[in-house]
């Protein structure tokens, strides 16, 4: 009996085009041809200095890595390299080094957020939306469904229908297993919406983020608007201590393991007076039930 075929795996023929860019000989387009899609951009934020050191890098070696781009009806789509796209224009270059892809816009989709999560310095709220993004796109799910379908990882059913496409997916993209990264990133997205706002949309720190997150809810508010002024790491935890002091401690733990010590004496019980054990024993059928319990004999 003759085997059937077996189906390439969903995105293969993507992966295929992305790691023969090395093999291929770029073609120059003016950056007039060019227009940008911010559907198909993870980062959110590229800090001037960041693009300035780039475009002045640029000005003297040239652009290293090719753009990739897709055609469309009124020219090209930039599907990955905005970065070097902007410091491109910044270095006053007029026109550009890309690859041209066939693309559907879920390849473009995929293209772009491979290319970004390839590259190091990604913000992790960044890392972690795209690399969602991805899984999703991947399996054919929406993404909240991506989501708790990861964080399902260790029930064997889940891990018997996805395993194939999610070892195959995070080889791709070479930052570590899918595992470590619901254990280690994907676990931020249960911090507040308010959190994840402000490190997607202000670039809040993850290191300060954290801070604010671990803060009780009526403390977060205050926390979050006190960070955003540009404070360190330092200043918004010693807010958050002063804010959320250590509770005192209701019993004074000397004076308890004195108490402790004398009643565990014999000599010291045998000097009491019967009035003194009288009213010792009163005193002892007071003590809560659950301290009754640990000093009884056999109690815990």
């Amino acid at each position: 009996m003759t085997g059937r075929s077996k189906k390439p795996a969903p995105g293969a023929r993507l992966a295929g085009l992305i790691t023969s860019a090395a093999e291929e000989t770029p073609t120059s387009l003016p950056l007039t041809d060019i227009r940008t899609g911010a559907a198909h951009q993870p980062r959110r934020r590229a800090e001037d200095a960041n693009l300035q050191e780039l475009a002045a890098s640029i000005r003297v070696k040239g652009i290293l890595q090719p753009l990739l781009v897709r055609p469309t009806a009124s020219g090209y789509e930039l599907v990955a390299g905005e970065r070097r796209l902007r410091a491109a224009e910044l270095a006053g270059l007029t026109e550009v080094p890309v690859l041209i892809r066939e693309l559907t816009d879920a390849e473009a989709l995929e293209a772009a957020l491979i290319e970004n999560l390839q590259r190091e310095g990604m913000e992790i709220i960044d890392e972690v939306d795209a690399t969602l993004t991805l899984v999703a796109n991947r399996l054919g799910i929406p993404r909240d469904q991506a989501r708790h379908r990861l964080m399902a990882q260790r029930t064997r059913d889940a891990q018997a229908e996805d395993l194939p496409e999610l070892e195959a997916l995070f080889a791709l993209l070479g930052r570590g297993t899918w595992q470590s990264f619901v254990k280690n990133k994907l676990r931020i997205l249960n911090w507040p919406d308010t959190v994840l706002a402000a490190m997607r949309d202000h670039g809040l720190a993850y290191s300060i983020a954290g801070i604010i997150a671990a803060a009780p809810t009526e403390h977060q508010a205050e926390l979050l608007a006190y960070a955003l002024t540009k404070t360190s790491k330092a200043q918004v935890r010693t807010r958050a201590k002063t804010l959320n002091p250590p509770k005192s401690r209701r019993i004074d733990r000397q004076r308890t393991i004195l108490m402790a010590r004398k009643l565990a004496s014999e000599r010291w019980l045998a000097s009491l007076n019967d009035q003194d054990e009288k009213e010792l024993e009163a005193w002892l059928k007071k003590m809560p039930e659950r301290i009754r319990q640990a000093v009884e004999p056999g109690g815990a």
